[in-house]
C-alpha cells in the first residue's frame, strides 16, 4: 500500500542562545535556557488564548537530525543497549518531530518567551497545543 505524501508548514521559529545540537540538553529540564517562538505573521491570530503562566506542547521540525537512523544507544549513553528510535526521545529518526512541554513566561505580539526549550536557534515550530489539565472542558 502506497501511503500519501504531505507537507509541513513552518509557523515560526525557535529564537535561543543554543547553537549546537550536541550541547544542547536532552531534555529541558535538564538546564535548557529561556527561549523564544518567533511565529510567523500569519500565525499571530492562533497565539489568542495563549496566557503567560500557560503550559503547552511545542511541536518542531529538528532539522539537524538524521532521518536514517532507526536505532539509538538511549540519551546517547554507549552503555546502554541499542533500541528502536520509537522507543526514545532520541532527535534521530523518520520523521523528526520534536516534543517539548513549556511554561509561557511572556507573549510581545508574535512572540512567545517560554522556559525550558532544548531546541536549538533556527528550528522551526510546526504547532503548538495547550497541555490538558484534569479537566478537559478547560479548552
Amino acid at each position: 500500500m502506497t501511503q500519501p505524501s504531505f507537507a509541513i508548514t513552518t509557523i515560526g521559529t525557535v529564537e535561543s542562545p543554543l547553537t549546537d545540537p550536541a550541547s544542547a540538553p536532552n531534555q529541558g529540564d535538564e538546564g535548557a535556557p529561556d527561549a523564544w517562538l518567533a511565529f510567523e505573521p500569519a500565525a499571530h491570530e492562533a497565539l489568542d488564548g495563549i496566557r503567560p503562566g500557560d503550559e503547552v506542547i511545542v511541536l518542531t521540525w529538528l532539522h539537524h537530525a538524521r532521518r536514517d537512523v532507526l536505532r539509538v544507544h538511549p540519551r546517547r549513553d554507549v552503555s546502554r543497549p541499542r533500541q528502536g528510535v520509537f522507543s526514545t526521545r532520541s532527535p534521530h529518526r523518520p520523521n523528526p518531530i520534536g516534543l517539548h512541554r513549556v511554561h509561557v513566561a511572556s507573549i510581545d505580539g508574535a512572540r512567545v518567551r517560554v522556559h525550558n526549550l532544548e531546541a536549538v536557534h533556527g528550528t522551526p515550530i510546526i504547532d503548538v497545543k495547550p497541555v490538558l489539565s484534569s479537566d478537559i472542558t478547560e479548552r
